[in-house]
C-alpha cells in the first residue's frame, strides 16, 4: 500500500490551535498573577488567528485528507467560524467574572482552547475514529472546566455526575461504532455509507445505530439523555456554563450530520424514527419542566433542551433544506444562549450570583436599557417576530411541513406556545414587579457593550435573516 502525504494545509487551523494551546500552557507557568492577562490575550489572539485561517481556506469544494479521515467542506468551514466567534464572546463575557472568583488562571484558557480543538476535529471528522477522538478531547476539557471551582461542593458534584454519565455515553457510542465497523469493515464514513447502502438494514446495523444515537443525544442534551444538563449548568460557574451551553452544540450538530447523513444515510427510515421520538420528548419535557424552575440557569438549561428538539426536527426531515434549517437553528441558538447566560454574568458580582429569577425583579427600574436587551433575547427564544428565533423556528417548521409531517409541526408549535410562558414570566418580573434592591448595578463597560451588541444582533439579524440562511443553504449544497 502506497503512503500518500496528507494535505496538511486543510488542517492548518487545527494545527495552529494545537500549537498555540501548548505554547500558552508552557508560557503560563512563568507568568505571575498580575501578568495572567497575557494568557487571556494570547487565547483570544489564537481564536482570531484560527478564524482568519479558516476564512482563507473557505471553499465550496469538498476535500479529503489524512487517508479520508478528515474533510473540509462548506459546512465544516461555517461551523468552525461560528465556534471561534462563540468562544471568543464567551471569554470576553467571562474575564471580569473569572477574576472576581479567583478562576482567572491559565488552566481555564488552555482547557478552553483544547475544547475548541476537539470541536474542530468533530466538525471535520470523516471517520468514526476521528469523531471519537474529537469528542473525547472536548469532553475531557469540559469535565475539568466544571471542576475548576475547587472550593465548591456543588461544582464538584456536577463535575462527577457529568464525568460518569459522559463516560457511559462515550462507551455506548464506541460500542455502536464497533458494531458498524464489524459489519462494514471500515471506519471511513464514505466506505461505511457505501457498505450500508449495499447490505441494507441488518439487525446488527440497527443496534449499532441505536448505540450511536445514544452518544449523540447525550452530547446534544436531548431527552431522555438530558439529566446531566440542568445539574451541570446549575453547578458549574456561570462562565463555564456559558462555554458548555453554546459552542459544543455546533460540534454536536456536526457530529449528528457526519454520522447519520454522511455515514448512515441508507438507514434514514430507522434513524428518522429515533430522531422523531427524541425531538418530541425534548420539546415536551424541556418546555414543561422549565416552567417549574426558579433558578434562571436551570430554566435556560431546560429551554436549551427544548431548542435541541427543534434542531432535531430539521435533521429528521431528511432533506438538504431541513439540514440547512437545522444548521441555521444551531447557530441562532448559540447566539441567543450567549446573551441569556451573558446576562447572568452581567448582573453577577463578587460574592453574588444573579442566578435566581427573583434577582431580576424590577430590573427595568434599576436599568431600563438592560431590561430591554434581556426582553429582546427572551422574545427571540420564545419565537416572537421579528427576532431571529422566530425565523429559526419557522425555517425548521417549513422543512417539517415540506416532508409531509404537518402533525409534527403542529406539535412543535403547541409546545412553543407552552414554552412562551416562562420567557414571558421573566419579562413580567423585570417590568411589573418591584426590585429587591434599589441601587443600580454597575457592570464592567466591556461586558455591558458586548451584551448590548449580542442582544441587538438578535433583533438586527432577525430583520435581515436571509444572509445567514443563505450561508447555511450554501453549506448544505443548495
Amino acid at each position: 500500500m502506497n503512503f500518500e502525504i496528507p494535505n496538511f494545509m486543510l488542517a492548518m487551523p487545527e494545527i495552529f490551535v494545537l500549537g498555540m494551546a501548548c505554547f500558552i500552557l508552557i508560557l503560563d507557568l512563568f507568568l505571575s498573577e498580575r501578568s495572567r492577562v497575557v494568557t487571556y490575550l494570547l487565547t483570544q489572539a489564537t481564536l482570531v488567528g484560527a478564524f482568519l485561517l479558516s476564512l482563507g481556506l473557505y471553499s465550496s469544494a469538498r476535500e479529503l485528507t489524512f487517508s479520508d479521515s478528515f474533510v473540509l467542506d462548506p459546512m465544516a468551514s461555517v461551523l468552525k467560524l461560528a465556534v471561534y466567534a462563540a468562544v471568543f464572546m464567551v471569554l470576553l463575557y467571562s474575564r471580569r467574572y473569572l477574576r472576581e472568583r479567583g478562576m482567572f488562571r491559565g488552566e481555564f484558557f488552555v482547557l478552553g482552547l483544547f475544547g475548541v480543538l476537539g470541536m474542530m476535529v468533530m466538525i471535520s471528522a470523516h471517520s468514526l475514529l476521528t469523531i471519537y477522538m474529537g469528542l473525547e478531547l472536548l469532553s475531557l476539557s469540559m469535565y475539568a472546566m466544571v471542576a475548576m471551582q475547587r472550593d465548591s461542593r456543588v461544582a464538584a458534584e456536577a463535575a462527577m455526575k457529568y464525568f460518569i454519565l459522559g463516560a457511559m455515553a462515550s462507551a455506548m457510542l464506541l460500542y455502536g461504532m464497533s458494531m458498524i465497523y464489524g459489519v462494514t469493515g471500515s471506519l471511513e464514513l464514505g466506505e461505511v455509507s457505501a457498505a450500508v447502502a449495499g447490505q441494507g438494514s441488518q439487525l446488527i446495523l440497527i443496534f449499532g445505530l441505536v448505540f450511536l444515537m445514544v452518544g449523540v443525544a447525550f452530547k446534544l442534551g436531548a431527552v431522555p439523555f438530558h439529566m446531566w444538563v440542568p445539574d451541570v449548568y446549575h453547578g458549574a460557574s456561570t462562565a463555564v456554563t456559558l462555554y458548555i451551553s453554546t459552542a459544543p452544540k455546533l460540534a454536536a450538530f456536526a457530529m449528528l450530520m457526519r454520522l447519520l447523513v454522511d455515514g448512515l444515510g441508507a438507514l434514514q427510515p430507522q434513524w428518522h424514527d429515533i430522531l422523531l421520538l427524541l425531538a418530541i420528548l425534548s420539546l415536551g419535557i424541556g418546555n414543561v419542566v422549565a416552567i417549574a424552575q426558579t433558578n434562571i440557569k436551570r430554566m435556560l438549561a431546560y429551554s436549551g433542551i427544548s431548542h435541541v428538539g427543534f434542531l432535531l426536527l430539521g435533521v429528521l426531515s431528511g432533506s438538504p433544506e431541513g439540514y440547512a434549517a437545522g444548521m441555521f437553528y444551531a447557530i441562532v441558538y448559540v447566539l441567543m444562549g450567549l446573551g441569556g447566560f451573558g446576562m447572568v454574568i452581567l448582573m453577577s458580582r463578587a460574592g453574588f450570583e444573579a442566578d435566581q429569577l427573583e434577582d431580576y425583579k424590577g430590573l427595568n427600574e434599576r436599568s431600563p436599557w438592560f431590561a430591554l436587551m434581556m426582553m429582546f433575547l427572551m422574545f427571540s427564544m420564545a419565537g416572537v417576530p421579528p427576532f431571529i428565533g422566530f425565523w429559526a423556528k419557522l425555517s425548521v417548521l417549513q422543512a417539517v411541513v415540506d416532508a409531509n409531517m404537518v402533525w409534527l409541526a403542529a406539535v412543535a408549535v403547541l409546545f412553543s406556545v407552552i414554552g412562551a410562558f416562562y420567557y414571558l414570566r421573566l419579562i413580567k418580573l423585570m417590568y411589573f414587579d418591584g426590585p429587591l434592591e434599589l441601587s443600580p448595578f454597575r457592570p464592567s463597560p466591556d461586558v455591558a457593550l458586548l451584551f448590548s451588541v449580542n442582544a441587538l444582533a438578535v433583533l438586527l439579524i432577525g430583520l435581515f435573516p436571509s444572509s445567514l440562511m443563505a450561508i447555511c443553504r450554501q453549506a448544505m449544497g443548495l
